[in-house]
């Protein structure tokens, strides 16, 4: 019922009555109690005798503390319809010791009645004594009703409200990764298990630097596909962090895989440890879209900001030049001298004569027509932007160490061939990745095209800091690799990285086509998007409105971000969030995480501890490498100088006939 002038006035007088009743009990008793003493004040009457005689009748005086209690319990009641101004200075410790106060005073006073001294001193006393401690009662108990005894939560991270159950099954199948986990719900720990079943689906890793992304994820995850006979390609970032500890997992596992997978190693500072791989191989190079995908792989990858501008004449136009000078070479000797140092040797060639030898092959005149149309013209300007461009990009690449690794033919890429499984780990080095990265994302390009096929091995592709490598078609692989078995997993530390070095169309793209997310601490936009990806839970609020005569409290339950970005910005290392995804045939309910993931990282040290380091690969000294370097040179120059003979001596035949 809504509250009426009425209303409020009757309860008024309620209070008054009771408080009244209880205020005369408490004097019936002081008189009765005290009669010796009011009669030797005169105050006394035969009316008040009269009444005190009734009242005797009813039994109220037949034990001392009767009255007391009654008037002490009706006060209380009229407690009951009091309705104070609210305040917050108001403390429950203020009110308790008011109330234990006046209760102490009000029974202990008894004691004062056993004086042996003046009656009339002795009932002042006790009157005082009683009133005070009935005064304090009142006090207390008046300001009970402005006191804001609402509790609400203490929970002020809202905590609590942002859990959400989890999975707490283990899955296992023949192609997961999976790990243990403990996360809280409602204030309990419990333990519960990150399931990947479906890793061709796509995976991301990402966090800051010492989110622990690859102690806690790719590691494991490693460890687990070679434990279940992958074949895979480890893109070593800080090498070799993940290479020595595959390896020897490997040694391990060898029993696991149906035919025993070997070893190779890429990498570009130690010479005698790494093994020679040739990504232009022509055996592999099956018509010009492969000469042209490498040439564009290789040129975006040395220029970045040339990413952005794909489509532009300045941007395709040294694509086709390096197309033309890569096709050439596979065609020219059945592809004796299609290498990337080859092709860096035969770009510093003098137009002239360049533009000659590449004009004999038909395949590839539509490529350099242009080119030749502008010589002609003499339109140097034009020529100098069109092709000088890659030449002076590709002469960056021009170094003994990069010509010997090339050059070589130590293993094909074909890393998932069912008959002949690799696990190939290529090394960066983070003072070197602006020119390294470049070559990597060659090979990286030429081993996806190659393993990204029907019939063939289950295998991984596991890139620890993605960005500083460039892949074309990333999301293309990410999209069809699911039916070939293929499991790509990029290790990021944070999606502006992939937008500022892909472009934000194609590094949209990637993220949002992943069926598997893990990620640590990450900040911004990123923590913004991982946010809205996860969705909102319902959770409970409370609200706590104050007036002048009452305090309510509203309480609601509403859809809210079960993980924020504030809560993705401030995780802790080994503390992630993430979603992953299902099949068919084995249904993920809870598919999201907010959890620590669980390492022994004592055992995981010990076994570390006893890992054997990557063999070398043969003994190699500076003249070896000086050699071939300087081959290569003398291989163009002969090409060039046999083509041109051999064009000379055409053109005098044909003037002969």
């Amino acid at each position: 019922m809504s509250a009426t002038g009425e209303n409020e006035m009757g309860l008024r007088k309620i209070i008054d009555l009771t408080r009244f009743a209880s205020l005369s009990i408490l004097l019936l008793h002081c008189y009765f109690y005290c009669y010796a003493g009011f009669s030797s004040w005169g105050l006394r009457s035969d009316l008040t005798d009269r009444m005190l005689s009734h009242t005797i009748i009813t039994g109220l005086f037949t034990n001392f503390h009767y009255s007391k209690l009654l008037a002490l319990g009706l006060l209380f009641i009229s407690f009951m319809g009091i309705k104070g101004k609210k305040s917050d200075d108001i403390k429950p410790k203020r009110i308790v010791l008011l109330i234990a106060i006046g209760i102490t005073l009000f029974f202990a006073s008894v004691l004062i009645l056993n004086w042996s001294t003046d009656i009339k001193l002795l009932t002042f006393s006790y009157i005082v004594v009683t009133g005070v401690g009935f005064l304090c009662i009142l006090s207390g108990g008046s300001q009970l009703s402005r006191l804001i005894h609402v509790t609400l939560s203490k929970d002020i991270f809202n905590e609590l409200n942002e859990t959400f159950p989890q999975e707490e099954r283990l899955i296992k199948n023949e192609y997961s990764v999976n790990y243990t986990a403990r996360y809280l719900l409602k204030g309990k720990q419990r333990n519960s298990y990150i399931n990947i079943i479906n890793p061709f689906r796509g995976s991301i890793v990402c966090g800051t630097p010492g989110a622990g992304k690859s102690w806690f994820v790719i590691l494991p995850l490693i460890k687990q596909m070679i434990e279940k006979g992958y074949a895979m390609l480890i893109y070593d970032f800080k090498y070799d962090d993940l290479s020595k500890p595959a390896y020897n997992w490997m040694l391990a596992n060898m029993h696991k895989y149906d035919k025993p997978p070997s070893f190779y190693s890429l990498n570009f500072d130690n010479l005698s440890g790494t093994h020679r791989c040739n990504p232009l191989d022509p055996q592999n190079m099956l018509d010009i879209t492969d000469a042209t995908e490498s040439a564009r792989t290789i040129l975006l990858g040395l220029n970045r900001e040339w990413i952005k501008r794909q489509g532009d004449f300045f941007v395709e136009s040294p694509i086709n030049f390096v197309t033309a000078v890569i096709w050439y070479l596979r065609k020219y000797g059945n592809g004796c001298f299609c290498t990337l140092p080859h092709v860096i040797e035969m770009m510093q060639v003098g137009y002239e004569e360049l533009f000659a030898v590449l004009n004999t092959e038909p395949e590839i005149q539509v490529l350099i027509n242009p080119f030749i149309t502008a010589y002609e013209n003499d339109a140097m300007e034009q020529l100098e932007g069109q092709v000088a461009s890659a030449k002076i990009c590709m002469a960056r690449l021009a170094s003994p160490q990069l010509y010997w690794v090339l050059s070589g033919n130590d293993f094909t890429l074909d890393i998932n061939d069912p008959e002949h499984p690799k696990i190939v780990c290529i090394g960066n080095n983070p003072e070197k990745q602006a020119i390294y990265g470049a070559v990597l994302s060659l090979y990286i390009s030429r081993l996806v095209k190659l393993v990204n096929r029907k019939g063939k091995q289950k295998c991984a592709l596991v890139f620890d800091e993605f960005p500083t490598i460039y892949f074309n078609n990333m999301d293309s692989l990410i999209a069809t690799a699911r039916s070939n078995k293929v499991a790509p997993v990029l290790g990021m530390q944070d999606f502006s990285q992939l937008r500022k070095d892909y472009g934000k169309e194609q590094a949209d793209v990637i993220v949002n086509i992943c069926g598997n997310i893990i990620s640590g601490q990450v900040m911004g936009d990123s923590a913004k998007l991982l946010s809205e990806r996860f969705g909102k839970i319902m959770q409970d609020r409370q609200s706590l409105s104050i007036n002048r005569t009452d305090t309510s409290v509203s309480k609601s339950r509403q859809l809210d971000f079960a993980i924020p970005a504030s809560k993705i910005s401030a995780l802790s290392s080994g503390e992630f969030v993430g979603m992953v995804s299902d099949d068919p045939n084995e249904k993920i309910k809870l598919k999201m995480f907010h959890a620590e993931l669980v390492n022994d990282s004592r055992a995981i040290n010990e076994e570390m501890k006893g890992f054997k380091d990557i063999p070398p690969v043969r003994e190699l000294d500076a003249v070896q490498v000086m050699d071939n370097y300087y081959q290569i040179k003398q291989d163009i120059q002969i090409l060039i100088e046999q083509e041109v003979y051999r064009m000379k001596i055409q053109e005098e035949e044909i003037d002969e006939l």
